[in-house]
């Protein structure tokens, strides 16, 4: 296929650049996924987090899959986990396009509009060569729940990517994707993830009452102000 295309053009210095930004654009078949062998090819993973998720459903561990489905994931200072998954198996999954990411040759070579920006921060050739460069990066990063943790990793993967065109991408929108967009794996995740907080509930509200639950609400708004602040406004006072 390549040398058709290649014989197709003509080597000449002013479109090599052209040659080159063709067959690094040019995006092979993706297998299907396959949640039974945990294969979820580009793909954005997420499962929930053992006692944090049942007092919050909305907080939960994610990571990135490769192209070949393989996943990532940041789960502890210093270690992004190949092939497996930190808390448990993956209950929710959100495909990405990769025609949306930005895989520039040279800097003239760029797709997105923040190419400047993107050079800046690191570009790559390809998805997977982008999870590698985020990879080594993190594997020099302490884990640390509330300011550097696996929506951290992930926001580094998809802004190196520069995906959607953007290079905005953090924990808050990283977590509003997946839980918007994601599809669950199967009955048994949903299960898995609303169970614990139903029962939490219910003790709460058996032995306090109501005012467990305003408790259990306060909770999630400070957590929720703290992630909006910490990735809004005092961002670049965290190492991550």
């Amino acid at each position: 296929m390549w040398s058709r295309k290649l014989r197709e053009m003509e080597f000449r210095p002013g479109n090599l650049d052209e040659v080159v930004q063709n067959v690094q654009h040019e995006l092979w078949p993706l297998d299907a996924v396959d949640p039974k062998l945990s294969r979820f090819p580009c793909c954005l993973v997420w499962s929930p987090l053992p006692v944090v998720s049942w007092l919050a459903p909305f907080i939960g561990h994610v990571g990135i899959c490769r192209e070949d489905g393989t996943v990532l994931d940041f789960s502890g200072s210093n270690l992004v986990s190949v092939d497996d998954f930190a808390f448990g198996s993956v209950a929710r999954y959100l495909q990405l396009d990769r025609s949306q990411c930005c895989f520039p040759p040279n800097l003239s070579g760029h797709t997105c509009k923040v190419h400047y920006k993107h050079e800046e921060f690191g570009t790559a050739v390809s998805w997977d060569d982008a999870l590698s460069l985020s990879m080594r990066y993190f594997e020099n990063k302490s884990y640390n729940l509330f300011t550097c943790n696996s929506h951290s990793f992930v926001a580094n993967c998809l802004n190196r990517l520069c995906y959607g065109g953007s290079m905005r991408w953090n924990m808050i929108n990283v977590a509003v994707l997946i839980l918007s967009k994601g599809h669950w794996v199967d009955v048994m995740s949903i299960i898995r993830s609303f169970l614990p907080i139903l029962f939490v509930l219910c003790i709460g509200i058996v032995m306090v009452g109501w005012p467990f639950l305003i408790a259990l609400f306060s909770f999630s708004l400070l957590l929720v102000g703290w992630f909006i602040m910490s990735n809004y406004f005092v961002k670049d006072n965290l190492d991550c």
